[in-house]
């Protein structure tokens, strides 16, 4: 009998470990099945950095700019000189867009690629006030000068491009005690948001970045006092992606890049 029943004898798998291993074939046959059809990595964005003045220009075609290239882009913004400092102290960067002199270290110093670089557009100055406040006139010396003495507070930036222009303008106008002691140094592209806020009367910067929400443009300098700024791009020596690089300065030079930079007070620079 003992031999018969041996004979018979079946081991069976607990139930609860067959279910262990089933569960496990499932997850590696569903891990497997995910692993196929993951989409592939978001490559990475490309840097651009650019002067405050082409800031709202830029803004408004980014998405024209990033389908045109096949690739997202990073923009940082701020004046010119503290950008050029940042590429000094080694930052990466694939696309920047500077003022020509500071522009031409970085090609001395091999930072830029030199058969790269491309003017882009160019911007006067002017003097902006708060949306709805009386308008005066700022185009003639005389307009100008009694403008600035009408106002409580001037706001205009402690560094950028417009600076040197205003400096001079002032001293040409024999005011440049009177306005400093009313005066309101800003931070980079931060004097129109004064003005808007109400914490200044004036602001007196390029004219591409007056032209925001709450304040209206009195003007551009007299034709005496006016200096032009221009923007030159160019790729980095460094650009991870050159071909993309290479799309983003084509682009702004084309047709629709020109369109937006009138939108926004600047000649675009016809080759």
């Amino acid at each position: 009998m003992s031999g018969m029943l041996s004979g018979r004898m079946t081991i069976r798998t607990p139930v609860s470990a067959r279910v262990v291993h089933v569960a496990a074939v499932c997850l590696m046959l569903l891990s497997g099945a995910c692993a196929e059809q993951a989409p592939p990595a978001d490559p990475a964005p490309l840097r651009l950095f650019s002067s405050n003045g082409v800031r709202a220009a830029i803004e408004a075609i980014q998405p024209a700019i990033e389908k045109a290239a096949g690739v997202r882009l990073a923009p940082t913004f701020s004046t010119a000189a503290a950008l050029k400092r940042q590429i000094d102290a080694g930052e990466a960067f694939d696309v920047a867009i500077l003022t020509p002199a500071l522009m031409d270290d970085l090609v001395t110093q091999g930072k830029v690629v030199a058969d790269s670089r491309t003017d882009l557009a160019r911007v006067g100055v002017g003097v902006g006030a708060r949306e709805g406040a009386p308008r005066s006139d700022v185009t003639t010396p005389a307009g100008l000068k009694q403008t600035l003495m009408d106002a409580k507070v001037v706001a205009y930036t402690a560094e950028g491009q417009s600076r040197a222009t205003v400096d001079k303008a002032l001293a040409q106008l024999g005011m440049t005690e009177a306005v400093a002691a009313k005066a309101m140094l800003t931070g980079p592209g931060e004097g129109p948001g004064a003005v808007a806020a109400g914490k200044a009367d004036l602001v007196m910067t390029l004219i591409s970045e007056i032209l925001v929400p709450g304040v209206q443009l009195l003007g551009p300098f007299p034709a005496e006092m006016q200096n032009y700024i221009v923007f030159t791009g160019a790729r980095g020596a460094g650009a991870r992606d050159t071909e993309a690089a290479n799309a983003v300065l084509r682009f702004l030079t084309g047709p629709e890049a020109a369109a937006a930079m009138k939108a926004h007070a600047l000649e675009p620079i016809v080759k």
